[in-house]
Parts: structure tokens; C-alpha cells; sequence
């Protein structure tokens, strides 16, 4: 990591000590700390700033936000700022470039999004400001924090992602918003393609979840964006870890920045509950029936549907469990990185209002999604990366409400598990089940996974011979818009036999 970046972490600055031992190093480290400021020689050791700074509680207005700003974040419900905001507020609002380490739904989009905003106000101008994003999801998200923030002072807000119209992309983008939330492909497509469209005034460059996006092969893109943008701007850069491409990328794209960490290596929420569950691969999809019923009968206090997101390993995975969901009546709807635009969307408006409770997805959906309302996250497959569990585990017990996350471990999944644990610091406690409750499910999930099979194999083959396939949207009419009575007389053979949908059409 280059030098320049690696000064003073909270706002102050402090002149470089001079080598010394090791352990004199570390002594002067701590009492710098509690100062305010950090040694150079000691900022690749990667150890959480924040964690020693006084947590001196301050509002929005106290952190010298403008009046109209901070009307904005009490219609939000934004009481007092997070601790990303309260550290980096101040360096941000004096003109400092930013990277800031934050986990998860610790109000990172705040922290940009509000100095941003600020300096447009002082400096109006067309075209201010870039938000690069890894994905889709957290592309709209953004998006609308920056409306929601800016609806007092006619702030116009642009969205260049994939799966979109880029000739609809282009009208956006002639109208000179003064932000752009892009995907780095699509906008690099843009630059290439769309006649007059140019960021050579841009004064703001945010890269958000930058260790996912240079994970995704953008780099190619990124290098491209950082040629045509101006050097003369301000540059803040977000991540959930610091890895080797990250600070490759601070030193290229950030000038003498302020290094804001507030989390922990792999840090859970404590309103979290975490669990796991030993199940055979066999009985894999039962055992998620007999989850989901059980959790379906908890009570949480609220009239309203309890919202639960399953993560899964592949896409294929995601459109079968929907599917088998859907045959058992539940109302469930996929996402995926292979769906339409249109289609993520309508899925994600349809699980956020509660018109369907359960989401089926990949790890597309793992960050960047804020629903407070979810209540539950099942990780159907073990993911491969510790860092992955906390962003998937983080979508509920959100904004300080409670949640609980449970694991699927098969027998060939052990190993992945343990690594999770010793990554986390935490011992996962077993969920309890009664086997031979899950045994009466068996034929009635496995006549449900050899229907949602054949539903697949049969648009597959209308794709192929070229008529119209039966989408989502399509098949989700049938399964209502809530859970259906739970599975009865478990102990009997199962009731009405599953039929197959398709052979009727």
C-alpha cells in the first residue's frame, strides 16, 4: 500500500515517527490511535481503526451537514449516524479523498452519498458524479438512496446497467444527470458507443464493494473509466476487505486519502442468531420443506409476511427450488444473474412488498440488497468464502432488528463449514429437527423437484423449437401471493398427488 495512503485514519494527520522496536512500535501505535492518528510504517498491518476511537455520539448537523441534508436523513429515519458516517463525514466534507472498510449495512452509501450532495449544492453542475457498483441490485439501491436524499432540491439520478435498453440508457444520459450509478461494463459501452456522452467534468468518483467489483473482471473496465475521467476530482473508495487488488487500486485512483475501518475481519451483527443444520444430501431438499413449514408457524410479533431468502450455489439451482417452492404452494421467486433486467426487478418489488415471501438466489443477491424486513436467511449451499457467508448472513438482523441465519451442511460440506467457523471466531449452535417428521416429506418433495425438473426441461424446449416460454412471472400466479396452508397428515401418504402443470397447457 503506497504511503500517501496510509496517513492519519480519522481526520487529523500526524508527522511519521521514526523507526523503533517492535514493541515500542506497537506502544506507540495504540497511544496514536487514541490521538487520532497512525503510524505509516505500521498501516499495512490492517488493524481496525475504529475499534479504539471514542464513540463520542454526534448528530448530522455536528458533523457539518447542511440544514436541507439533514431534513433529508429525518425523513429517512436516519436518527444519528452510523459509525462509517460519524468517522468519515468530516474528512469527506473537508475535501479529502476516502476509503473507507466497512461491513455490510453500516450506512457506507451514506457516508458518499451525503458529501456528495453537500458539494453539489456549493457547486451546482450537470454530470458531478459516478457511483461504480459490482451489481444490478445494489446499482437501484444506490440510486434511490440518492433520490430519496434529493428530493427537496431537484436532484436527477441516472441508472446504466445491463440487461437495460442502452438506446433508453442514452436519452438518460443526454438529459446530463448530475449523478450516474453504473455497472463499469455497461458505462464503458457508453463511453465507446454514445455519441457527445463524456465525464471529462466530473468532480466525484465513488467505487462501492470495490473488492467485488475488481473480483468480477472489471479491471479491464475500471482502467478504462479511470483514462477518460478527470485527475482533478475527489475519489472515494469502499470495501468490505482489503485485498492485494484493492490496494493496487487506491494507489492508481486515490490522492492523499483519509483510511476509515470500522469492522472486524468477517464480523456478524450480535442481533444475529446463527445456526446450522446436518442434513443427508439425499434428504437435502426435505429438510429445506421441513425448515421453511417450521419457520412459517414461528410468530414474530407483526402482522405481516416473514421474508426469508435462500441462497443457493448455480442459477439452475435457484429456477429448481423456486419452482419446487411453487409446486408445494409456497411463494417463492428466483434471482439470478441470468434473468432479464426486467425480470430482477419485478422480483425483487414482489419479495421487498411481501407479495412473495420467499427469495430463491445466488450470491447476485448477497450484497447491495437493504430489506430490513427479512427475517430469515437459509444458506440451502454452503458458500465457498468466509467473506461470502457474512455479506449472504448480513441481509437480515438489519437496521437493529433480530434475525436468524441457518446452514445446510451435507456430508460433503464439513470442511467448507469448519472454515467458515474459525474465519467468524464463532461456533455455530445445531439447529433442532425431528428427522422423522422430515421422512414424511420425502415423496411429496420428491414428486415436487421431478415436476419443477420437467417444467424447466419443457421451456427449454419451446426455447429451442422458438415459441413462448412460461417464465417466473408466469408460473408464480399459481402459487398465490403467500405461504398455503403447511404440509398436513405427514404421517399419511401425502395427499392429492403433485401434478405436472405443463402436460395441462
Amino acid at each position: 500500500m503506497s504511503d500517501s495512503s496510509d496517513e492519519e485514519v480519522l481526520v487529523k494527520t500526524a508527522p511519521t515517527q521514526p523507526s523503533k522496536s517492535r514493541v515500542k512500535k506497537k506502544k506507540e501505535q495504540n497511544e496514536n490511535v487514541k490521538n487520532g492518528a497512525k503510524n505509516d510504517e505500521e498501516s499495512d498491518s490492517g488493524e481496525d481503526v475504529g475499534k479504539e476511537v471514542e464513540e463520542d455520539t454526534k448528530s448530522f448537523a455536528e458533523l457539518g451537514v447542511t440544514e436541507i441534508l439533514v431534513e433529508a436523513c429525518e425523513r429517512l429515519g436516519w436518527k444519528e449516524p452510523s459509525k462509517i458516517q460519524r468517522l468519515s463525514l468530516p474528512a469527506a466534507l473537508s475535501g479529502r479523498d476516502i476509503i473507507g472498510l466497512a461491513e455490510t449495512g453500516s450506512g457506507k452509501t451514506g457516508a458518499f452519498a451525503l458529501p456528495i450532495l453537500q458539494s453539489l449544492l456549493e457547486h451546482p453542475q450537470k454530470l458531478f458524479s459516478l457511483i461504480l457498483t459490482p451489481t444490478r441490485e445494489l446499482a437501484f439501491q444506490i440510486a434511490k438512496q440518492f433520490e430519496d436524499l434529493g428530493t427537496r432540491i431537484g436532484l436527477l439520478v441516472a441508472v446504466i446497467v445491463g440487461g437495460v435498453d442502452m438506446t433508453t440508457q442514452a436519452i438518460a444520459l443526454a438529459k446530463l444527470p448530475h449523478i450516474i450509478v453504473a455497472t463499469p461494463g455497461r458505462l464503458v459501452d457508453h463511453l465507446e458507443n454514445t455519441k457527445g456522452f463524456s465525464l471529462r467534468a466530473l468532480k466525484f468518483l465513488v467505487m462501492d464493494e470495490a473488492d467485488r467489483i475488481l473480483n468480477m473482471d472489471f479491471e479491464v473496465d475500471l482502467d478504462k473509466i479511470l483514462k477518460v475521467i478527470p485527475r482533478e476530482r475527489r475519489t472515494y473508495l469502499f470495501s468490505a476487505t482489503m485485498t492485494k487488488k484493492v490496494q493496487k487500486l487506491e494507489r492508481a485512483s486515490l490522492r492523499d486519502p483519509v483510511r476509515v475501518e470500522v469492522n472486524s475481519r468477517y464480523k456478524t451483527v450480535d442481533t444475529l442468531v446463527q445456526q446450522y443444520i446436518f442434513v443427508p444430501q439425499k434428504y437435502k431438499e426435505s429438510y429445506l420443506v421441513y425448515l421453511l413449514n417450521e419457520l412459517a408457524g414461528k410468530t414474530t410479533g407483526i402482522d405481516r409476511p416473514k421474508l426469508a431468502i435462500i441462497f443457493v450455489a448455480t442459477c439452475l439451482s435457484v429456477d429448481t427450488i423456486a419452482r419446487m417452492l411453487r409446486q408445494l404452494g409456497m411463494a417463492a421467486v428466483s434471482l439470478h444473474g441470468q434473468m432479464t433486467q426486467q425480470k430482477r426487478l419485478g422480483a425483487l418489488n414482489a419479495f421487498t412488498t411481501g407479495s412473495r415471501n420467499i427469495l430463491v438466489c445466488t450470491d447476485v443477491a448477497s450484497r447491495g440488497l437493504d430489506i430490513p424486513e427479512v427475517n430469515y436467511v437459509l444458506n440451502y449451499d454452503v458458500p465457498g468464502q468466509a467473506k461470502d457467508y457474512v455479506h449472504r448472513v448480513g441481509r437480515t438482523a438489519r437496521a437493529g432488528r433480530s434475525g436468524l441465519a441457518i446452514t445446510f451442511v451435507t456430508q460433503y460440506e464439513v470442511a467448507e463449514y469448519q472454515r467458515i467457523e474459525a474465519h467468524i471466531g464463532k461456533k455455530l449452535t445445531d439447529y433442532p429437527c425431528v428427522a422423522d417428521d422430515v421422512m414424511h416429506l420425502v415423496e411429496r418433495t420428491n414428486e415436487a423437484m421431478k415436476a419443477a425438473r420437467e417444467e424447466l426441461k419443457e421451456i427449454e424446449e419451446r426455447k429451442k423449437r422458438g415459441k413462448r416460454t412460461y417464465d417466473d412471472s408466469d408460473t408464480e400466479e399459481k402459487a398465490g401471493g403467500r405461504f398455503k396452508k403447511r404440509l398436513k397428515n405427514q404421517n399419511q401418504k401425502g395427499g392429492p398427488k403433485i401434478k405436472d402443470k405443463l402436460a395441462k397447457r
